[in-house]
């Protein structure tokens, strides 16, 4: 999908800056996800902004954050749904669902690249650190849920940690798939996430 630079319409100056930012770290996905990190240049991106490098350095300090900052962006989709389903009452499953829906949802947004591979690329240690640290919380609010589900009763008893991963294994797989121009939306890989999660491979009634 083409970027419509902030650069080239009139914005209010104290949403400026943040709205730029946000161009810049969402152009850098879309790179990244066309032609991979390595093969992405800093003037790549703000040849896509319609802007000089100098400009791209003025929001971030080098390729390294810009990668960062793309897995932040996508996985704030991710924790907000956790927020939500803290402060629920509705049953575990619901609540899992919508984290389920939130996850695929972000992985099939331009930053689902971002987020599966950012591990891969030579960041730094203290990005490394926070990033791992950012994917055991995921990790730990899925198990949370399902072990939640368990003593509820909206959820069969199963094992947390591995059910949670084969979830996010599932869920990851999407970035190496997906893409905009595909039939299915975003929200329908998400619903059929869901329906597949909830139902397995059994056979419907009345098939």
């Amino acid at each position: 999908m083409a970027n419509q630079s902030p650069w080239t319409a009139h914005r209010r100056k104290r949403r400026d800056h943040d709205i730029k930012r946000d161009a810049v770290v969402r152009a850098a996905a879309q790179a990244f996800n066309t032609r991979g990190y390595h093969n992405t240049s800093l003037d790549d991106i703000a040849a896509a902004l319609g802007v000089t490098k100098p400009t791209v350095y003025y929001y971030v300090a080098s390729k390294e954050q810009l990668l960062f900052e793309c897995f932040q962006a996508g996985l704030q989709r991710i924790r907000d749904a956790f927020r939500e389903a803290q402060r629920s009452d509705r049953p575990a499953r619901e609540r899992l669902n919508a984290v389920v829906r939130g996850y695929a949802e972000a992985i099939a947004s331009e930053y689902g690249w971002c987020m599966v591979r950012a591990h891969d690329h030579d960041l730094g240690p203290e990005m490394s650190r926070q990033i791992k640290t950012l994917k055991s919380e995921i990790d730990q609010g899925m198990r949370r849920l399902l072990r939640e589900g368990a003593d509820d009763g909206s959820i069969g008893p199963c094992d947390p940690k591995i059910t949670a991963f084969a979830m996010a294994g599932a869920l990851n797989w999407i970035a190496h798939w997906y893409r905009e121009n595909q039939p299915m939306t975003a929200t329908q890989v998400a619903e059929a996430f869901i329906t597949f999660f909830e139902n397995g491979l059994l056979p419907r009634k009345g098939h």
